[in-house]
């Protein structure tokens, strides 16, 4: 594996780890500077959020900025329509590898949904700009860490098969939710595909970036909306039951 990867991936651990020290540090900077201990508290984690994945993103660009593409990668790299074709359908067989996963996961017992994304989801009802963080630069971040470098590297070496199953376990423990280990392999095996399939990091990025935006769309914006929507179907079926 090349240096920068080392780098790129001692970074992501980092940030990963930051927020033992940089929301007490946050937290202690604001009330220093006058504002409410209690008001800080609430803050620190959405903004840390925010400064840590954003200097984190930086730091990875600046890391990979000399990097040339591969010469064999870049003959056999699908076209730019190619390309742009498989990153819009990549949004929808991400969402529906998500879907069946999660239903096989209902049927073994595990509760559907996830907290990590829930909890995400509150963060983002209370503070807006997170969002960048959960449907941008999370993304951008996740498939260069999880698919351009640890997948990479190993399907160098091994088949894709165990390549994407591997990287997708270590995706699932970097989420620490270890039980939806079946959901994140299926992301994880559908950015995999998307990756292999065109040579270009940038497809799996536009999907999950994709995907993303839509899940928090769908949980958080317009959530209000679409069980109001539910519960007139709901009344409609019911009358209609009536009648028969």
């Amino acid at each position: 594996m090349k240096k920068e990867y080392w780098f790129v991936l001692i970074t992501y651990i980092a940030m990963q780890m930051s927020s033992i020290v940089g929301i007490p540090l946050l937290t202690f900077i604001g009330a220093m500077m006058g504002e409410s201990l209690n008001e800080m508290e609430t803050v620190a984690v959405p903004y840390w959020l925010v400064i840590s994945f954003s200097i984190t993103l930086i730091i990875v660009l600046l890391l990979l900025r000399n990097e040339k593409k591969d010469l064999a990668d870049s003959r056999n790299a699908a076209s730019p329509a190619s390309s742009a074709a498989w990153a819009v359908s990549g949004v929808f067989l991400a969402l529906i590898a998500q879907s069946v996963a999660a239903n096989i996961e209902s049927l073994l017992g595990i509760d559907m949904g996830s907290e990590n994304t829930q909890q995400i989801i509150r963060i983002i009802e209370s503070f807006p700009i997170v969002i960048l963080v959960s449907s941008i630069i999370g993304p951008i971040l996740e498939e260069i860490v999880f698919r351009k470098i640890i997948f990479g590297s190993l399907y160098k070496r091994m088949n894709f098969f165990l390549s994407a199953l591997i990287s997708s376990v270590i995706f699932a423990l970097a989420h620490f939710e270890p039980q939806h280990v079946l959901l994140y392999s299926a992301m994880g095996f559908t950015f995999a595909f998307l990756y292999v399939k065109t040579k270009r990091i940038i497809v799996p990025i536009f999907a999950h970036v994709a995907m993303n935006t839509f899940v928090v769309l769908v949980q958080s914006v317009f959530r209000e909306d679409i069980e109001r929507m539910i519960k007139e179907a709901e009344k409609i079926q019911g009358f209609i039951g009536g009648l028969l």
